[in-house]
This record gives structure tokens, sequence and C-alpha cells, in this order.
């Protein structure tokens, strides 16, 4: 067969140039129209489009009538998460699944409801005779958010009542998938690890003792084995990234989805392919990549110039990826501070003292306070900016000896507790389909006769 590659890529070129041409559109006129870009206005504040009460995130104050940053705080179904969290650590118990309970249901649950809902989930764990082989096996990609999406997809097939929209339909399915998502995700890293890297396969079987944290581990180990401060440290990850409030991209678009009146396994994977972006669920492997580019460039941890210097290079577009950002440093809606990130900090600085990793968790928390400086000093901005929680989970996860790879799928792992609370909100409340306006700027033309056409 002819090699025509060259040929194809040139034309696609020109096919690109001409979209681009036809397509691009004048900056200035978003602000004559007053187009919210991105749903949200020039401050930054989001454009209001529905009511939730699920979690609520705090990043301001009105204070004689003007907003005035102040502390973040992130509450579910109206309790602070730090309080959540430091319950859990006090009782000496993981706490991801009392937060999922917390947050689908709307209450805290009881020990005998705790109990009952953990042997559901439990019992729900289970993947569908040779799915494994037939699904997650064949076709591996070496991108396992596409392969887990596939398999969300591919379940599908596997259920009579797959397009039942009813909610007690919805809610089955919506445990199903928090139950075995741990598995698709861990399972898809390693046929991509098998098949593309050559690497061992290990297919283990979750315990039904384990906690969603301690499985995660349990299937991802050859030995199986963890630390109970390692398991913590994982549980309290999935308690902070469970769930963002209705207006992150990825809940957005399960509200968005869930409004067509689709099922739930295509809901969920469109909410998959949005948390995949680099904008949104894959930012903590960019801190990791931009932490591994400043220890080689950085000489002295511990001098503080020379780490300035090397932020305010990343500033100028001239260090790491030129893009001119810090990343893990600002968030949309917090500025003084990310409770997340606040919360998390405590756990990650005892991992690392486990672990002898002190001096580099010592580095992460110089960078911390010398980004904030440096970003004030250079940039022109609305509000405060601090770390945000993506800052400290890769390297907390790069500790846990987690394969990059599962640093956005153990996001999904935890953060589709929230997209399942969220769509059974969009379908008890049965709003209208979500359809925001776009308006039109292109110039009227007279139709051309093909022969009448320039080529």
């Amino acid at each position: 067969m002819k090699n025509n590659m060259p040929q194809i890529s040139a034309s696609v070129s020109r096919m690109t140039d001409l979209c681009v041409k036809n397509t691009s559109i004048n900056p200035d006129l978003y602000q004559q129209y007053d187009v919210k870009r991105g749903l949200r206005d020039v401050n930054g504040k989001g454009v209001l489009t529905g009511l939730t009460e699920i979690s609520e995130i705090v990043g301001s104050r009105t204070v004689d009538g003007k907003s005035v940053p102040c502390e973040g705080e992130l509450f579910y179904r109206g309790y602070n998460v730090c309080d959540l969290i430091k319950s859990t650590t006090d009782g000496n118990r993981f706490g991801f699944e009392e937060v999922a309970y917390l947050l689908i249901f709307g209450e805290l649950p009881g020990r005998s409801e705790l109990e009952d809902f953990r042997n559901l989930l439990s019992d729900l764990r289970t993947l569908p005779r040779n799915f494994v082989r037939d699904v997650v096996m064949k076709a591996s990609s070496p991108d396992v958010m596409n392969s887990v999406s596939k398999a969300i997809l591919s379940l599908h097939y596997y259920d009579s009542r797959a397009n039942d929209i009813s909610l007690d339909n919805v809610m089955r399915q919506c445990l199903k998938l928090i139950s075995v998502l741990p598995m698709l995700s861990v399972y898809s890293y390693q046929a991509n690890n098998y098949y593309h890297n050559a690497e061992s396969l290990y297919i283990h079987s979750p315990l039904p003792e384990l906690s969603t944290a301690e499985n995660l581990l349990y299937m991802l180990r050859p030995d199986c084995k963890f630390t109970e401060l390692e398991a913590r440290v994982l549980d309290t990850a999935l308690i902070l990234h469970a769930e963002h409030g209705g207006g992150n991209n990825s809940t957005f678009t399960m509200h968005v989805v869930s409004s067509s009146g689709t099922d739930t396994y295509s809901a969920t994977a469109a909410a998959m392919c949005s948390l995949k972006g680099g904008k949104h669920g894959g930012a903590n492997i960019k801190v990791v990549e931009m932490f591994d580019d400043m220890k080689k460039n950085v000489r002295d941890w511990k001098d503080e110039e020379e780490i300035t210097a090397y932020l305010n290079k990343l500033l100028n577009k001239e260090g790491f990826d030129r893009s001119g950002l810090i990343y893990g440093m600002g968030h949309a809606v917090y500025s003084v501070s990310d409770p997340r990130a606040g919360i998390f900090r405590s756990f990650v600085r005892e991992l690392s003292e486990e672990k002898g990793l002190s001096d580099e968790f010592n580095l992460y928390s110089r960078v911390e306070k010398l980004a904030s400086e440096a970003i004030a000093s250079k940039r022109k901005i609305y509000k405060g900016v601090s770390a945000n929680v993506d800052f400290y989970s890769g390297f907390a996860y790069r500790m846990l000896g987690l394969p990059v790879e599962l640093y956005t799928p153990i996001f999904a792992v935890s953060r589709i507790v929230g997209w399942s609370a969220h769509r059974m909100e969009e379908l008890i409340n049965a709003g209208k389909i979500i359809r925001p306006a776009y308006k039109s700027i292109a110039e009227r033309k007279e139709y051309i006769p093909i022969d009448e056409r320039k080529s």
C-alpha cells in the first residue's frame, strides 16, 4: 500500500489553517456583547446557573456590600470538611465511605447505617463474568482515563435496565459505579503496564473487609501490602476530592448531560472525559513535573533566593514548559487559602517523615510561600493566590508509589461520589435541559452557485 501520510498531513494542515481563518473571533467582541467567557465574569466570579444542597465553596464574604477575600472553607451538605476529617482521624476510622453516604443521601449515617452502606458497596464491588478479560484487557490504552471511560460505557451492555432513569435504578447504577471504579482504574493500569511496558500483570480481587483506600493499595501493589498511614493519607485525599460544588467542569458536565435524559453510564463517561483535561483533573501531574524540573535547576533547596529566581523564570515563560504558570498555585474561587491544601499538608508532612522525604516536603513548603509572593509581585490579580489541593496531592501520590497514569483515575474514584449526588439532584428536581445561549456574529451572505465560486 502506498504511503500517502505526508500528503494527508499536508491536506489536513491546509484545512486547519482554513478553519482557523474563518473561525477566529475578535476577543474585543466578548466584552462588547458582555459574554461571560467560561461562565465567569471579569472578576472571576461564576455565573449562577443552578442551585444545590450538596456542597458549598467559600472564598469570600460580603462586608459593607463588598466582596472581601477570606480564608477558604468547604462544606459537604452543610458540614465543614475540616470537621469531617477530624472526626474520622480522631475516631481512627476510614472516612471516605461515610462522606459518600453524606453527599449522596444528605445526612450523616449512624453506626448501623454506615455498616450497612459499607456492606452494600462491598456486595456491589464485582464485575460481570469475563469483563476484565473481554473489556479491560482488550485494546488497552496507554491513557488509563480512556480505558476506564470505555469500561464504564461497556457496563451499559451488561445492564438489563441500562436506559431506565427512574430514581431507584439510577441510584443502583451510581452505587455500582462507585463500588467498581477502583477496580476498573487499577485493572486498566495493570493492563496498560503489561501490554505497553512489558511488566508483570497483577489482577488482585478486592477484599470485602477493606475500605476503598485500602483496596486501592491492596489491588495495585504486587505484594498487596501497605501501612496504616499510607491508607489514611489516601483516604484523606479521596475525601477532599469527593465533591467541589456544582460548577466545576466535570460536575457541571454531569448536570448538563443528565438534564438531557441520557443514561447513567453515558453521563458518567462524559464527566470522566471532562476530568481528564489538563486544566481540570490532570493538574497535579503538572505540579509533579514542574518540581522534577525545579530539582534539576535549583541546587540548594534551602536557598530562597535561588528558588525565587526559578519561580520568576516560570512566570516570565523562560522555564519548564514556558506556560507562564506556577502549577498548583491559585484557584478560581479560593484566594486567601484552599482549605483542602491546608488539611492535606499535615498528612503529607507525616507521610514524608515516614518515607524519609522531609527535605522534599520542606522544598514544597518554601515554594508554596515564595510562589505567592512572586505571583503577587509580577501579576495584576483581582484576588489573592494560594496553593490549591493539587499542589500537594501529586507529591503524596508519588510517596505512595502510585504511578502517574493513575493520578487522574484516582481523582475520578473520589469525584464519582459527587457526580452521583449531582446526577440524583438533577433528576430529582427535573429541571429543563441545560441549554445556554450563544450569539452569532457571522455576517449574512448570498448563496454562490458552485461554478461561480473562487477555487
